[in-house]
């Protein structure tokens, strides 16, 4: 009767919404020149945007976009498959495109993207680290 009612607590309780512990929060890549947060999209799955930048990465992607960079989503769409990957769309604002990328979680703060101009021809890896309770950084 106890196993029943563990059993039936179990199905009725549903799943909470949004992304995984793991993927939430602030990362910032390996040079510190840019910073994202990861937070549910409006739509379907993870998304990405710019919170705070270097002047020289705010510089490139302007030249490259017209755009700025802050408030940009870096990554959008991103869903979880079977092989533990997050597959979405990366915006490269330099090139002012959007490109088919995945995201792998490598321990609790590293976040390893990598996106690719057409078919795994051109890719690019980039690490982000999670930033621990800090706030953005100001530049």
């Amino acid at each position: 009767m106890i196993r029943l009612l563990v059993l039936a607590a179990l199905v009725a309780t549903p799943n909470p919404p949004g992304p995984r512990p793991g993927l939430a929060g602030t990362w910032r890549n390996a040079s510190d020149s840019v910073r994202i947060r990861i937070a549910p999209c409006r739509g379907p799955g993870l998304c990405g945007t710019v919170t705070s930048a270097s002047a020289k990465a705010r510089a490139d992607a302007e030249a490259g976009s017209g755009r700025s960079l802050i408030g940009a989503q870096l990554f959008s769409g991103f869903e979880q498959e079977d092989d533990g990957l997050w597959y979405g769309e990366v915006y490269v604002p330099d090139l002012d495109r959007s490109f088919s990328g995945s995201i792998e979680q490598r321990g609790p703060d590293t976040l390893v993207g990598t996106g690719c101009l057409f078919a795994n021809f051109g890719c690019k890896t980039q690490v982000w680290t999670r930033v621990a309770g800090a706030p953005p950084k100001k530049r």
